[in-house]
């Protein structure tokens, strides 16, 4: 007898027979090749770029803000621009690499031209450039993320502005080096370039190169209001995070000029050690420290007191060389056998261990920093000359934005700011932007065919999708994300 409940259950259908495989390709010595296929590209994921800087109108707002005094006749200078950022976001961040891709499909098709200029074109044009274009290219690059951010539907409630220095030893003759800091290179001639980065999207919002000595105070301050003149219109909450290298009364106040909570690291005087050594100490659960402490304090010369956070730590084994510099350089210093970190902040009402927190998190800038370096060809400098580097930094900052700002039309339209995980320039390359792909023409039409094993269909559908969508709205563009990015 059968269980009706346990046996209602249809037979399934015999299931047919598997389709027939194909063999692989049989690939050994003797495999004849030839060098006549045409139309092939290797980087077929320069189309979303290209659609992305269209639909936002970059080469126009180049064609209104950059400003040069020779006028090149083999490209616009819009497309003279254009061609060193995409070069550079390609991974070919030196001029005589350009060669490599000069007469690449996909490229010479976004720029209009038979193929790229040689090597000495690239540099004259480049050296033609007065150091203003610089700034220049920093407002287009502002202009640029209101134009992303309101297609890509980023509404921040919160903005952490995280400012650093880095070194870039030089090895040549190039105007403006300078023999300070250099931990792993010690003696040798470096720039030390300053950039700030936004924590929540990774974009860097500022930034210039610096001759190789510290900066000043009041080239601090003059960072800081050339970066939050960018976010002057935005309402959100903003935080500002520093090391010990921008611990002065100029950087405090600029922070406080424009609204920003601040968490910057205290540098070691015989005044703060004094204050250290008063200063009521208690166990510190909540951090790697021994013990902590709070106090308030009025360092010499600045204009009012503010809230010390302290940590001590009481038994720290020898660190050894470079290392040892470099962790004296941004957050601890020595008194004996007892080393102390110590922060300077105006945010009153959360614990001390908040404040360690929130600082820690400032880690992501040292990331980010070297993504420039390495990925972004930040320190391939191409020239002697000062003001000429000066513009290819900004060049090079911008090829960096452009995976950020991609990032931001493809994210999930579920994620959160803290949710969102940064795909750095180099493995972006790898996923997106090294594509193999055949251009053709038809009926008057171009088009692009790509792999049918491409891992990353769904993606880049979704990702062109949204940018094809991108159109005007006023003076703004129309959201094409419809959760907004919080």
């Amino acid at each position: 007898m059968k269980n009706r409940k346990q046996n209602s259950a249809k037979t399934p259908v015999n299931q047919g027979a598997g389709g027939k495989k194909p063999e692989p390709n049989k690939i050994n010595a003797s495999t004849p090749y030839d060098f006549k296929a045409k139309n092939l590209t290797a980087y077929g994921g320069l189309l979303p770029v290209s659609t992305m800087l269209e639909k936002l109108g970059m080469e126009k707002l180049l064609e209104e803000l950059i400003t040069a005094s020779r006028i090149p006749r083999a490209m616009s200078i819009a497309k003279f621009v254009m061609a060193i950022v995409l070069s550079i976001y390609l991974g070919f961040s030196r001029l005589s690499q350009i060669k490599f891709i000069a007469k690449d499909p996909l490229l010479t098709g976004i720029l209009q031209v038979d193929q790229v200029p040689v090597q000495s074109t690239m540099w004259r044009f480049l050296a033609s450039l007065h150091i203003s274009v610089g700034k220049q290219l920093l407002k287009l690059q502002r202009l640029m993320r209101e134009r992303v951010w309101a297609a890509a539907n980023v509404q921040l409630k919160t903005l952490t502005i995280d400012t650093d220095t880095t070194v870039h030893t030089l090895y040549g003759k190039q105007m403006g080096g300078r023999k300070s800091y250099n931990p792993k290179n010690k003696g040798k001639k470096s720039y030390q370039p300053i950039l700030t980065f936004l924590n929540e999207t990774r974009e860097f919002v500022g930034g210039q190169l610096r001759n190789g000595h510290n900066p000043t105070g009041k080239q601090i301050a003059d960072h800081l209001d050339e970066v939050f003149t960018g976010f002057a219109g935005n309402g959100a909450q903003r935080y500002g995070r520093a090391d010990s290298g921008f611990y002065c009364r100029e950087a405090v106040e600029g922070y406080q000029r424009w609204n920003c909570r601040f968490v910057v690291v205290a540098r070691k005087t015989a005044a703060m050690l004094n204050q250290l050594r008063k200063a009521e100490w208690k166990p510190s659960p909540m951090t790697d420290a021994d013990a902590e402490c709070e106090f308030r304090y009025q360092p010499d010369g600045w204009k009012q007191e503010f809230r010390f956070v302290a940590l001590r730590y009481d038994h720290v084994e020898e660190e050894d060389g470079e290392e040892k510099d470099a962790v004296e350089q941004y957050q601890l210093f020595e008194c004996g056998k007892v080393k102390y970190r110590v922060f300077v902040t105006d945010i009153e009402e959360q614990p001390p261990d908040w404040i360690v927190w929130f600082y820690n998190q400032r880690a992501r800038c040292e990331n980010l920093i070297k993504e420039s370096n390495n990925d972004a060809g930040l320190t391939a400098h191409p020239s002697g000359r000062f003001d000429t580097n000066a513009v290819h930094f900004q060049m090079a900052m911008l090829a960096y934005n452009l995976n950020c700002w991609l990032l931001l039309f493809q994210r999930n339209e579920k994620e959160k700011v803290e949710d969102m995980k940064h795909t750095m320039l180099a493995t972006a390359r790898l996923r997106f932007l090294f594509i193999p792909a055949k251009m053709w023409k038809h009926a008057g039409r171009t088009g692009i065919s790509y792999s049918e094993n491409y891992a990353e269909k769904g993606l880049f559908d979704r990702l062109m999708g949204r940018l094809r969508a991108v159109v005007p709205s006023g003076e703004s563009f129309a959201p094409v994300v419809p959760v907004a990015l919080e």
